[in-house]
């Protein structure tokens, strides 16, 4: 398996002062953009605000009480968008292409010594509402960017939830073959 995925996952321990060059920032999203979507409809769009904007407080302001103990140390808050219809009509399975589009951010970063944090703890409608977006526009999800922080920065219960050891289900779990529950790997 390929490194940028193993070493990828979703530290809350951002470095407070660091930040996220304009050159950078572009790298991120132009992974965003080259992503897979159905039909090549390109659903994914972005709201995004640097640490000590007004865009970045926005963001924030729609968090969840327990995303806000953290999320404030990001360098970069983004929104992850959809749109839902283009000039052909309604769009299918949007949900996938900005999927994708938010794993490539991930791994991005994760290439540029950056940690990402996908959060869906947040206020659609506030988000909705704060940045004008259309009615054919879903906020999704919320991406924290930034450098790796000191854990001591936590709170309590965060420091044990960042320490605790990875874990992903088996494949023989998750991947059948023939009928629903026999496992392609016994």
């Amino acid at each position: 398996m390929n490194e940028l995925i193993s070493k990828r996952w979703s530290p809350r321990a951002f470095h407070a002062e660091a930040t996220i060059s304009d050159d950078e920032l572009r790298v991120l999203l132009e992974a965003a953009r080259w992503a897979p979507s159905h039909g090549n409809s390109q659903p994914a769009r972005f709201v995004v605000g640097k640490r000590g904007t007004p865009t970045f407080d926005a963001i924030f302001e729609t968090l969840r009480p327990g995303n806000k103990t953290w999320a404030f140390r990001a360098s970069v808050l983004l929104i992850g968008c959809v749109i839902t219809q283009d000039s052909r009509g309604d769009l299918p399975n949007v949900e996938f292409g900005l999927g994708l589009a938010m794993e490539n951010i991930a791994l991005q970063a994760v290439d540029l010594g950056l940690i990402a944090h996908m959060m869906g703890g947040f206020d659609k409608t506030a988000a909705h509402t704060a940045f004008n977006m259309p009615d054919d526009v879903r906020p999704l999800v919320v991406m924290a960017l930034g450098h790796q922080g000191d854990l001591e920065d936590l709170p309590e219960d965060l420091q044990a939830r960042e320490q605790r050891e990875r874990q992903r289900h088996p494949l023989s779990d998750t991947t059948f073959t023939g009928t629903w529950g026999q496992s392609l790997f016994g």
